[in-house]
């Protein structure tokens, strides 16, 4: 079926299927499938597009309302994974390296990082020389609610030992300029990666250790998305805790 009010609105302003396309950046063929058989396009295509035509995007494309009311996946979500030990260490790794402004770090320990990739304080330092502000929050051995995570995930002290180890890894970076180590005792309902406008977050399951636990792969699209939510929560545990002294 065709979409009339796309026609009459390209053929106003002298748009053509090319022009179109060439303004929103796709193929003149998506632009014929619109106008001619009436396909929707992917929202953020679709608001290019009304914008250049100077139209409500839901008046284009009426279903964009509906699908937007019942979309159950953010825009921002790159992928997602089963457990963290399906990502190899090199997907952190990938994420920090072409940091240039932020990489944030939210953990009780995750001394897998250093465990598997034992240049990682050189790349941190790197970054920050480069201007790059790098920011790691530790859980707090002594916490209450470290030892409670170690009961909940039968690991008993073990969480504990790791948070401690997980300190010792990243002492030497006590005193490089822009690079702030702290430690936490909030509860860790997420470990946090982020680096600039990317972040790998690792949801956190009662009684499963995080490694068995899923992650899912966020790019920043805009104000008040869930990338926004987790660089959040980062800021508000951030604020709480304590600097770690060289």
């Amino acid at each position: 079926m065709q979409n009339e009010r796309l026609r009459v609105a390209m053929t106003g302003d002298g748009w053509t299927h090319a022009s179109l396309a060439n303004a929103v950046g796709v193929d003149p063929k998506s632009v014929e499938r619109w106008v001619n058989l009436g396909r929707t396009p992917r929202r953020e295509t679709a608001l290019k597009a009304a914008e250049a035509l100077g139209e409500d995007v839901h008046a284009l494309w009426p279903a964009l309302r509906q699908a937007r009311a019942a979309r159950a996946i953010s825009p921002e979500l790159v992928a997602v994974y089963d457990q963290r030990a399906d990502l190899p260490v090199s997907t952190f790794v990938d994420l920090i390296a072409p940091a240039r402004e932020h990489v944030d770090v939210l953990v009780y320990a995750a001394v897998f990082l250093h465990e598997a990739y034992p240049r990682l304080n050189e790349l941190l330092r790197e970054r920050a020389a480069d201007g790059c502000r790098i920011r790691i929050a530790i859980g707090d051995a002594d916490s209450e609610n470290v030892q409670q995570r170690g009961q909940e995930e039968r690991f008993g002290h073990g969480i504990e030992s790791r948070c401690r180890l997980a300190l010792m890894h990243y002492r030497s970076l006590i005193g490089v300029e822009n690079v702030e180590i702290r430690t936490h005792g909030t509860t860790l309902y997420n470990s946090i990666y982020r680096a600039d406008d990317q972040c790998l977050v690792n949801a956190h399951v009662w009684g499963a250790n995080a490694y068995a636990a899923p992650v899912w792969h966020l790019r920043r699209s805009g104000d008040g998305g869930m990338f926004d939510t987790y660089a959040q929560s980062f800021d508000a545990v951030w604020a709480t805790g304590a600097p770690v002294a060289g």
